[in-house]
């Protein structure tokens, strides 16, 4: 579904360059929940967003099956990501002067392709937010706001879904009640997740996780337990 061929990421120009990505290949296959693990500036949030088509990279391609993504025309890419990918973002980016209902159909209203009021809310039926669809989002608590990001990102029902941080900012119960979603979209649809976590309790929801060191892969792990994503990332990575 996805794959990264030799992807490399500069920022920056000359001697303040900065190289986020370094020579990264990657396949990652229909229906399964990969995480994408390593230190801080390892170059995580950058893989995300080169294997979302939300950035281009500097070297190297990006496919979406069979489809070199990195290479389409602006304007294909966009109508590309709209079909095929939801992105849930740690800080919500919500609308606040918008109801919770109206925020999931936004992407769709932008797209020019509405949501009809009962796919709406069914998404929010299947994220526990059915009774909170009129309520703006200062009047949710940070797990409720997460959940409506979510809805929003998965009413569409997209091929594939891409997550920052997700949990990052939760508890341990809402960020469970998060990571069972992205997990059920995965085994009830067989959506394609990746997601970006510093957490080694997240990374066992994943059926695998690449980690990253430097801008480069340097373990790609089958469900390793979170003891052991603990012990060979550091405790630091651990906390929550």
């Amino acid at each position: 579904m996805i794959r990264l061929d030799s992807v490399s990421h500069v920022y920056g120009r000359r001697d303040a360059q900065v190289r986020a990505l370094d020579d990264v290949s990657l396949e990652l296959r229909t229906g399964t929940f990969t995480a994408v693990m390593g230190p801080s500036g390892s170059g995580k949030t950058t893989l995300l967003h080169c294997a979302a088509g939300m950035d281009r990279p500097t070297r190297g391609s990006v496919w979406w099956d069979g489809t070199q993504v990195s290479r389409l025309p602006e304007r294909e890419l966009a109508v590309c990501r709209r079909d095929r990918v939801g992105f849930v973002f740690q800080a919500f980016n919500l609308i606040p002067s918008m109801t919770v209902a109206q925020n999931v159909a936004l992407p769709s209203r932008l797209a020019g392709t509405r949501v009809d009021a009962d796919t709406v809310r069914r998404a929010l039926e299947h994220v526990g937010l059915a009774d909170r669809a009129r309520h703006r989002p200062a009047q949710l608590s940070g797990g409720q706001q997460q959940r409506a990001a979510i809805a929003r990102a998965l009413v569409g029902r997209p091929r594939l879904v891409f997550a920052d941080e997700p949990t990052g900012a939760l508890d341990r119960r809402t960020g469970h009640e998060i990571l069972s979603l992205l997990r059920a979209g995965v085994d009830d649809i067989g959506q394609t997740c990746v997601m970006v976590t510093h957490d080694p309790l997240a990374a066992g929801y994943a059926d695998r996780v690449v980690v990253l060191e430097d801008g480069a892969v340097v373990d790609n792990l089958d469900r390793p337990s979170a003891t052991h994503l603990a012990a060979r990332l550091g405790a630091g990575l651990g906390a929550a």
